[in-house]
């Protein structure tokens, strides 16, 4: 085994020297012999070991995940960080009522007792990294099962992570690359009091909002600021007033010098998922079936948001961020079927299966066949017998699970009921129930049953009309018949008789002990349908899975190396850290159109329309710029407000620092251009850019907008 891997490792290391710079979400680890001489070359000015050391300072310590989903990073020695507006908006959202609308009207703390604690928000830094593959797979055979592979790699996995985190308050993750043919460990240390300290009002921080999301040129100051505590010796600790800022190892410098076309820039982040080794058939199926549903089902649940939030005030501060992230990727997944299918990529992919058929029938040994031969039909089949499963696990997710949080609750609930069902004694299931109650209060926080009921009705109604009869719960067919499928008329009733519909009728049964009446409450009855079914339907297609996880692996393996000599490649994005490196760069999107490199706040004055929520302007920003009063960070005699770079990145880089040749902070990363949205699968490099806010403007509107000097004078300021 441990011959195979060696195997498998030498050919992904025999592409590091040939790195593509636009493509590529790297791991830091492998820098110097993947991509630091074209990084020079392209005027990088730091050292290796200034960009990553385990031993020493350096610049992946300024760099954190910001909650489970963005990135952030710390910019002075009081750990104080910057991120997105989006990344902070629940946050945002958490802390704001109607007599308190930090939404609409911003929110600034102008001293540290000001700031707000913000529960369950963590910034999680980066330790260090290492290759374990070999001790991963140790105990794999070409002969091994699909299922006895996962068994192995989770007993050594945990082993390694036990291994690693013990006795050290660390924690450590062993993530999977090119699909299973290499492990790295990640370390972390993870802190768990992060405190709201600044954000703009949403007519700066979202400004444009759906209209502009994924759209170049751009506008949007999309910003946040928070600080991270620790207790009194720098470590991790939960909320307390006796804890004090942390002292980070490093943090960014600031630069209000400023970016020129063809400058350098590098990015740090968390990137979410990418998929560039899918095949064509799959490339297809998200063209006719994934996309297309999960825009229907996030249509569905928007419309009934939108319209109660714009009938209420209180709904709209409630349901902010849930529609928030409802439309982002609504929107992207729009956006991305139509440049998978401009942009050809199925047929793309499949000229590279093509080729990969090719190379396999020119091996006169007749060892690529017998490794690789049935790799392709193996996925070709998967695809074919199993798409119509998309629709379920797509409806189910995206109509049920992210529907009415009464499922939410409910699927808190479901293993009390089924803790009680295997006999656990009354102290044991209160127990459970206490663990539960701050997170099932937060739900009910945000919580409008008029709108979850017809969040629920909505739901419903999408799953039915879209899942193919035959794979939805017989129970639920005879639901739907029974009411005529009405499904207004179930949510409805469901709504009357259910116990988990409101925070009061669950108090009450928490009161009366009564939670084992909970499993023959309608709307968990109902619940459990859907999902029980659900995991029913999918383990019957569990061999296929397996089948078609060994042969995408082999895929994957093959394709590397057949073009080991032409192309280097980078892992998939999985929400660990990377660094991606380019340029400052201008675009054409079609004919006879040229994109600059950078906007303005002229621009944002030429978009002003104040009968739009989107497009608002604040008086007071309208008057900085009508008195020109910029301060040091004006160019050109305006504020410059965005720019664009060639830079790799996905969700999940959202608040991840745009960084200068020297080190120095320039941009926050906050958006892709619509004219690339198919980068997630397939890489563009002449249309695919980086939209970041200019830090510039971020720092404009902290200092002369909202007077928040205090937080301007903490930071390294480089002009």
């Amino acid at each position: 085994m441990k011959k195979l891997a060696l195997v498998i490792l030498m050919g992904i290391y025999a592409l590091m020297p040939v790195a593509k710079a636009d493509e590529g979400m790297w791991l830091l680890m492998f820098m110097d012999q993947q991509t630091y001489k074209d990084m020079k070359a392209k005027g990088l000015k730091l050292s290796s070991k200034q960009i990553y050391d385990i031993n020493n300072a350096s610049l992946k310590d300024a760099i954190i995940q910001f909650g489970r989903g963005c990135t952030g990073e710390i910019v002075s020695d009081q750990g104080l960080i910057l991120t997105n507006h989006h990344c902070g908006y629940s946050s945002i959202q958490y802390h704001s009522t109607v007599d308190h609308d930090y939404l609409s009207n911003g929110f600034w703390a102008y001293n540290k007792s000001e700031e707000l604690p913000t529960p369950g928000l963590t910034a999680k830094f980066f330790i260090r990294m290492e290759d374990v593959t070999d001790e991963v797979l140790k105990g794999v055979t070409p002969s091994s099962s699909e299922q006895d592979r996962r068994e192995i790699v989770r007993k050594n996995s945990q082993k390694i992570v036990e291994r690693t985190t013990k006795d050290n308050g660390y924690t450590a993750e062993v993530a999977t690359m090119f699909n299973g043919n290499q492990y790295i460990l990640f370390v972390y240390q993870i802190y768990k009091d992060v405190r709201l300290v600044g954000a703009p009002p949403s007519s700066i921080g979202k400004f444009g909002s759906d209209t502009d999301n994924w759209m170049w040129p751009r506008h949007t100051c999309d910003f946040s600021v928070f600080r991270v505590y620790a207790d009194k010796d720098g470590k991790p600790a939960e909320y307390s007033k006796d804890n004090v800022p942390l002292k980070p190892k490093h943090y960014l410098p600031v630069s209000i010098k400023g970016v020129k076309n063809n400058d350098f820039a590098m990015i740090m982040g968390y990137p979410g998922t990418t998929d560039r080794f899918l095949p064509s058939a799959g490339v297809e199926q998200a063209i006719d079936v994934y996309n297309p549903s999960v825009v229907t089902a996030r249509a569905a649940l928007r419309e009934v948001m939108d319209k109660d939030m714009k009938a209420d005030n209180k709904v709209r501060i409630q349901y902010a961020a849930k529609f928030a992230s409802l439309s982002n990727y609504w929107k992207f997944y729009i956006g991305q079927t139509q440049c998978l299918n401009r942009l050809n990529v199925y047929n793309t992919k499949l000229e590279t299966e093509n080729r990969f058929a090719k190379w396999i029938k020119e091996d006169k040994t007749g060892n690529r066949e017998k490794e690789y031969g049935d790799v392709l039909k193996t996925i070709n089949d998967y695809y074919a017998s199993t798409s119509e499963y998309d629709y379920l696990r797509v409806y189910t997710n995206e109509a049920i699970l992210r529907g009415s949080s009464v499922f939410t609750i409910t699927r808190m609930l479901k293993p009390v009921v089924d803790k009680i069902q295997a006999g656990a004694t009354e102290e044991e299931v209160l127990s459970m129930v206490e663990n539960l109650k701050s997170s099932i209060d937060n739900v009910f926080k945000d919580y409008n049953e008029s709108t979850e009921e017809k969040l629920l009705s909505a739901g419903l109604d999408v799953y039915f009309r879209n899942v193919p009869m035959t794979l939805q719960s017989p129970e639920f067919l005879s639901l739907a018949f029974k009411y005529g499928y009405k499904f207004d008329d179930i949510a409805e009733d469901i709504f009357k008789n259910s116990h988990l519909v409101t925070k009061e009728k669950l108090d009450a049964a928490y009161a009366a002990h009564d939670l084992s009446e909970i499993k023959n409450d309608p709307a968990y009855i109902l619940y459990c349908q859907i999902i029980n079914n659900y995991a029913d339907k999918m383990h019957s297609i569990n061999e296929q899975r397996d089948q078609f996880n060994r042969a995408n692996r082999l895929f994957v393996k093959g394709i590397m190396e057949m073009d080991k000599d032409k192309k280097a490649f980078a892992p998939n994005a999985n929400l660990t850290i990377r660094y991606t490196y380019g340029n400052v760069k201008n675009y054409n999107p079609k004919d006879g159109v040229t994109y600059n490199y950078y906007t303005t706040l002229d621009g944002v004055m030429d978009k002003e329309d104040n009968s739009s929520w989107e497009f608002t302007v604040p008086a007071k920003l309208r008057q900085l710029w009508e008195a020109k009063d910029f301060g040091q960070y004006a160019e050109d005699g305006t504020i410059h407000t965005c720019f664009i770079t060639n830079n790799d990145i996905t969700g999940g880089n959202s608040g991840s620092p745009t960084i200068n040749a020297k080190g120095e902070l320039i941009g926050l990363a906050f958006d892709g251009n619509w004219e690339a949205m198919s980068g997630n699968i397939a890489f563009n490099p002449d249309m695919q850019r980086c939209i970041s806010v200019d830090i510039r403007y971020v720092l404009f509107i902290i200092d002369k907008f909202a007077g928040a000097k205090n937080l301007i004078d903490e930071m390294k300021i480089v002009k």
